[in-house]
C-alpha cells in the first residue's frame, strides 16, 4: 500500500492493513470473514489516549473539562474524515458501492470510521510509538495549528441556559426514513421559545445545527 510506503512503514503483517480498509458491505458481497469494525474499535482508543496524552503535555495550565472540550475537536467525525482524505485514505476504502444502504452521508462517515481503524492497524502492527509518530505527522500538526473542526454550540447553549437561569430543551419535530438513513428535525426551546430548528443525519447533528441559529438571534 502506497500510503504506508508515504508514512515509512514496512508493515509485518499487511493483512491488517488490508482489513483496516475493508467495510462491511464488501465483507458480505465478497464472502469475507473479516471488516475494519474491530479494528476500528481498538483505533478510536488508542487516538483518545495519545490525543489526550499530546494535549496535557501541549497545555500546562488546562484543567480537565477544557481539555476535554479540546480533545473533542480533533478526534470527532469531521475531523477524522479531513485526515483520512488528507492521507488518501478514502479513495482506498474497500466497499460495495452497488449496495443501495450506502448513503453519500455514511460514505463521510466510513472515511472517519477507516482512520481509527488505520490507526489501529499500525499499533497492532508496529507498536504505540509508531502510532504516536504516525499522529505526530497528521492529527497533532492541526491541534498545533488550532484549527477548528467542530464547535459545540450545545455547550455555548448550556452556558447561556444556566448564567441566565433559564431552561433549554431540545425537542424532536420528525424523524424520517429508513433505519440506516434517517433524518431528524430537531426543535430548541429556550426560556419556553423556539429559537431554532435543525435538520441532520442523528439527533445530536439537528441538535447543533438548531444551538447555532438560537446563538446567532441571540448574538452570544
Amino acid at each position: 500500500m502506497e500510503i504506508l510506503d508515504k508514512l515509512g512503514i514496512k508493515a509485518n503483517n499487511s493483512k491488517l492493513f488490508e482489513i483496516a480498509i475493508t467495510h462491511k458491505s464488501y465483507k458480505v458481497s465478497h464472502d469475507l470473514d473479516y471488516d475494519y469494525e474491530r479494528l476500528e474499535f481498538l483505533g478510536d482508543a488508542i487516538l483518545s489516549m495519545l490525543v489526550s496524552e499530546h494535549l496535557y503535555k501541549k497545555y500546562n495550565n488546562v484543567g480537565e473539562g477544557k481539555l476535554t472540550k479540546l480533545r473533542s475537536n480533533f478526534v470527532c467525525e469531521t475531523a477524522l474524515a479531513n485526515y483520512s482524505h488528507e492521507l488518501g485514505l478514502t479513495n482506498k476504502i474497500k466497499l460495495d458501492l452497488n449496495d443501495t444502504k450506502i448513503s453519500i452521508n455514511e460514505i463521510f462517515s466510513i472515511s472517519a470510521d477507516v482512520f481509527e481503524s488505520f490507526l489501529g492497524a499500525i499499533y497492532l502492527d508496529q507498536g504505540i510509538e509508531k502510532a504516536r509518530e504516525f499522529l505526530s505527522k497528521i492529527v497533532f500538526p492541526a491541534i498545533d495549528d488550532n484549527i477548528v473542526f467542530f464547535n459545540d454550540y450545545k455547550s455555548q447553549m448550556k452556558e447561556y441556559g444556566d448564567a441566565n437561569e433559564i431552561p433549554v430543551e431540545y425537542n424532536l419535530i420528525k424523524e424520517s426514513g429508513v433505519p440506516h438513513d434517517k433524518t431528524f428535525i430537531m426543535q430548541l426551546m429556550v426560556d419556553n421559545k423556539e429559537l431554532g430548528r435543525g435538520k441532520g443525519k442523528s439527533k445530536k447533528e439537528a441538535e447543533q445545527l438548531a444551538a447555532e441559529k438560537a446563538i446567532k438571534k441571540l448574538g452570544i
